[in-house]
């Protein structure tokens, strides 16, 4: 019966909005192939009664200009990214989250550097991208250790050229994120000093223009009903998924696999907890000046998309 009532649901979901939808476009933000290979992989995009129009991003600062532009109606991003657009006044809503653990959330310095500590860092000079889910590690490590801001240097960088830095010795550490921190530790071109365990949220969301959400409300709905039940999908089926991003991206297939292990993501709707998380990111930026002043997480966290999260996410289980 259960499982009848789930599958019921969707179905009315998909069924309520079929007739307007064959002309609609979605245009889709994501972050070397994160969102595309895990649903191509899931089997979840069969189907689709509206065209899903995809634009790939190096990092999370670019696709949320593009956001805030109108160029794309929605994207991934990380929970700091996204804080720091909001604050500056960007229109756009969290309608979806995403956890994880977060050991692939990393500050990485090369093999033969003596620095063994964040405390080895004072004076050093620390790669990443501006409010980046990396800067947001560096700022919670910083915190968690109790060392000034003014003892680090900070350079923003994207992810190539902080790449390219790092391994050629312009940089001393990099705080970065998935895939980098697999791709250079499996390659053997850097090791990991600290990770986002225990400090940072792990928080992932599926964000949107506010426009957007106004003028395709159900075609954004059917999106992240896809997307929930992919990761779910995804959590159960590592092998598959890195199989499928390797061929989409280029990269070794223990690339992803050791990503997606350790990750162990999972879709999340939009709880007391998860913006709870959200105000506590948002605090940290406030307290290193980051952001100019406090925002109410619960204010651009948008949970009307909740029902269509958790029916995919309980579809994913029974099947």
């Amino acid at each position: 019966m259960k499982r009848f009532l789930v599958v019921a649901a969707a179905a009315a979901l998909a069924l309520s909005h079929t007739p307007a939808w064959a002309e609609s476009v979605l245009r889709v933000g994501d972050q070397r192939g994160g969102s595309r290979a895990l649903m191509e992989a899931a089997g979840v995009l069969a189907g689709v009664p509206y065209t899903i129009e995809w634009s790939e991003f190096p990092a999370a600062a670019p696709l949320l200009e593009a956001l805030n532009a109108e160029a794309i109606d929605t994207g991934i991003v990380g929970d700091a990214p996204f804080t720091f657009a909001v604050a500056s006044g960007a229109p756009i809503r969290a309608i979806m989250a995403t956890q994880q653990d977060q050991g692939g959330l990393a500050i990485l310095v090369r093999p033969e550097s003596p620095v063994k500590s964040l405390a080895d860092l004072k004076g050093k000079r620390i790669g990443t991208g501006r409010g980046s889910v990396g800067h947001q590690l560096v700022l919670a490590a910083l915190e968690d250790e109790k060392i000034a801001k003014s003892e680090i240097s900070l350079s923003f960088l994207l992810p190539a050229e902080a790449k390219a830095a790092l391994t050629s010795g312009s940089l001393d550490a990099w705080s970065t994120w998935e895939p980098y921190t697999s791709q250079l530790v499996l390659s053997g071109e850097a090791r990991i000093v600290r990770d986002g365990q225990g400090i940072t949220p792990g928080l992932g969301f599926q964000v949107a223009h506010v426009a957007s959400i106004g003028s395709k409300r159900p075609e954004l709905e059917d999106f992240v009903h896809r997307l929930a039940k992919a990761r779910v999908w995804g959590t159960a089926n590592n092998d598959l998924y890195a199989a499928t991003w390797s061929k989409l991206i280029g990269l070794p297939k223990e690339v992803p696999l050791r990503w997606f292990t350790g990750a162990n993501s999972r879709p999340t709707p939009i709880d007391s907890a998860v913006v709870a998380a959200e105000q506590r990111t948002i605090d940290l930026y406030v307290r290193s000046g980051l952001i100019p002043k406090r925002l109410d997480a619960a204010e651009v966290l948008d949970p009307s998309f909740n029902k269509a999260i958790l029916s995919g996410a309980q579809e994913a289980s029974l099947r």
